[in-house]
């Protein structure tokens, strides 16, 4: 097994002061005497209790997540919903003994999934009425089984440098040869998340100054129905997989946007993308693929858009205040695991849209980055 070095020469663009005050500071911070102080001092004692908070949830998040994925699974979020309810309740619907039903229970309260509303009763928390009430969350926290089966040894996940099949990369299987069963199950998916992401477009951009809109990878056509609803004089598409595409006519048909969504089936890789829409759109398709991928896609687009159209990327993206730890430490390692794929900033995202050939581009704000951000070229 390779060993890292106790200290590394740092790099020359690594200006000296903050080298100086990086390594005196994480001194400090790593100094029982420090700590001890700081823990009984006013004032410093507030920040020092929750920095510790923080380091403790670090090491106990996996349990955090695993807490949560059990509710979903036995259904603790709707039976909590349905009102007051005890721990023999939950048994009784789940399957689970009164021991690990009160057991659940508690550690989902301690998470505010719960709340005990008077002794041996419970309903939902503020954190579980939020999540019971978002499908596209709960469809994701199930969903997120194939990423913990990965990440079951995340170190022999890296070292494989994504030269092997992971769970996740084969569930994301886009591919012209994909079977409609297979189309179907990552379609609802994106389907069942893509209403976050579409109220944090919507509500930042305005799609209604267009006149046609394409949605690129739009699956089964979720964000192109939210974008179709907002704005009724708008003429809305979706390009997407052959096999995505045949089972979007269901989806529609529930959606009651049959006729109102046009279809079009293509490999936006191989084949051309529809022309004569001004605005593009890519909801949650960039971060997917590595760059040169993106490159080719986004070059794809620019020659699809008519003469001053608009091309608009919306997905959670890396580097962004607020919502920081989702954009690198989530998606860099789900993408990892899904064996293609970088989370990238808005600078990163704008420095590939020049060099695909847009003449410039700009950030637009959301009010959840940790759901998705937004940027829009032109030219």
């Amino acid at each position: 097994m390779s060993t890292i070095p106790d200290q590394l020469d740092p790099p020359s663009a690594v200006a000296p002061w903050r080298r100086r005050w990086t390594a005196w500071r994480n001194g400090v911070l790593a100094s029982p005497r420090f700590q001890f102080w700081a823990a009984r001092l006013p004032g410093i004692a507030i920040v020092s209790r929750r920095r510790a908070a923080q380091a403790f949830d670090l090491v106990a998040g996996f349990c955090y997540s695993q807490v949560l994925m059990a509710a979903v699974q036995v259904g603790l979020l709707d039976l909590l919903r349905r009102g007051p309810c005890s721990a023999d309740d939950v048994a009784l619907a789940s399957g689970l003994s009164p021991q690990a039903a009160l057991r659940l229970v508690r550690a989902a309260a301690a998470l505010d999934l719960a709340e005990e509303v008077a002794p041996g009763l419970w309903m939902l928390g503020q954190q579980g009425a939020a999540l019971q009430a978002n499908p596209g969350a709960i469809a994701m926290v199930r969903h997120h089984a194939l990423l913990y089966a990965d990440l079951a040894d995340p170190v022999a996940l890296l070292l494989r440098d994504r030269a092997m099949p992971t769970a996740l990369s084969s569930f994301w299987h886009y591919a012209q040869d994909a079977s409609e069963h297979e189309a179907a199950s990552y379609s609802a998916l994106m389907a069942a998340s893509q209403a976050m992401v579409a109220q944090q477009a919507l509500a930042a951009y305005p799609f209604a100054r267009h006149r046609r809109l394409l949605d690129l990878g739009g699956g089964h056509g979720a964000f192109a129905s939210a974008v179709a609803k907002a704005c009724p004089a708008l003429e809305v598409a979706v390009f997407d997989l052959p096999p995505v595409v045949a089972g979007a006519g269901a989806w529609l048909d529930a959606a009651a946007m049959r006729g109102r969504i046009a279809l079009h089936g293509g490999d936006f890789f191989r084949d051309p993308i529809p022309p004569g829409h001004d605005c593009i759109t890519l909801v949650r398709v960039l971060h997917d693929h590595d760059d040169d991928a993106c490159l080719a896609l986004l070059r794809a687009a620019r020659q699809a858009l008519v003469s001053g159209g608009r091309l608009v990327v919306a997905e959670p993206m890396a580097k962004t205040p607020g919502a920081a730890a989702m954009g690198d430490a989530y998606f860099g390692f789900y993408l990892w695991a899904m064996n293609a794929g970088r989370p990238r900033s808005a600078a990163e995202y704008g420095a590939l849209l020049k060099k695909a050939g847009f003449a410039g581009w700009r950030r637009h704000r959301t009010a959840y980055p940790v759901v998705a951000s937004v940027v829009v070229a032109f030219g």
